[in-house]
């Protein structure tokens, strides 16, 4: 499903060359549940970015379903980020005055759904999280899990073959990190493919496959 083959990012900051990825080389399967360690500065963020088409690599080829990423424009990335790939972060990233069937629906919306599908689908998504009880609630009527939830539920609504989550787990406390972490499990189970980010050994060990990435190089996949 992701292939990557030399992929290398460089930034230009002021002066300087900063070299993220210096020739990375990785195959993640369709069904399968990775983790992406590495020390800060690894390179992990910009891999996570380059795969979830947020940016292009300076050189080498990155194919999603066979379809060639590497090269793309804009507008084409955005619209494989919207069919694809669902998006979770550390900070959950909600509207702090909408409610949580509303965030859910957004990325329905970018999707060209109509209202009714948008909400039918979004609580839906809401549900399989087991908040649907909490679909008119606000992100500040909700505890910090419960925010992660909506969060996955979002990342769900638009029934993406790839779920990317970036320390998913970073801001919550360790039992409701694990509830979170069970919730991508489950998901996981029904065929989605899960690639997560963490500098926490105990959820990455939840994963079925660890890769190590070290100066912007893959160490062990």
């Amino acid at each position: 499903m992701i292939e990557l083959n030399n992929i290398t990012k460089s930034y230009q900051m002021g002066t300087q060359t900063v070299h993220a990825l210096r020739g990375v080389d990785l195959s993640i399967d369709a069904g399968e549940y990775v983790a992406i360690m590495g020390p800060s500065g690894s390179g992990k963020s910009t891999l996570m970015n380059i795969i979830g088409a947020l940016d292009l690599p300076t050189s080498g080829t990155y194919t999603l379903d066979g379809i060639d990423v590497s090269h793309m424009t804009d507008d084409e990335q955005a619209r494989i980020r919207n069919q694809r790939i669902g998006f979770v972060f550390q900070q959950f990233n909600l509207l702090p005055r909408t409610s949580a069937l509303k965030q859910v629906a957004l990325p329905l919306m970018y999707g060209g759904y109509g209202k009714r599908e948008r909400y039918e689908k979004a609580e839906a998504a809401l549900q399989a999280v087991g908040l649907g009880d909490r679909i008119d609630h606000r992100p500040d009527e909700l505890s910090g899990g419960q925010q992660q939830r909506v969060a996955i539920a979002r990342a769900l609504a638009t029934d993406p073959s790839i779920i990317l989550a970036d320390e998913p787990t970073g801001a919550l406390d360790t039992q409701t990190g694990i509830e979170v972490m069970e919730i991508f499990e489950r998901l996981n189970r029904q065929g989605i493919t899960v690639v997560m980010v963490t500098h926490e050994t105990e959820v990455a060990e939840r994963a079925k496959r660890t890769i190590w990435l070290r100066d912007g190089l893959v160490q062990k996949n």
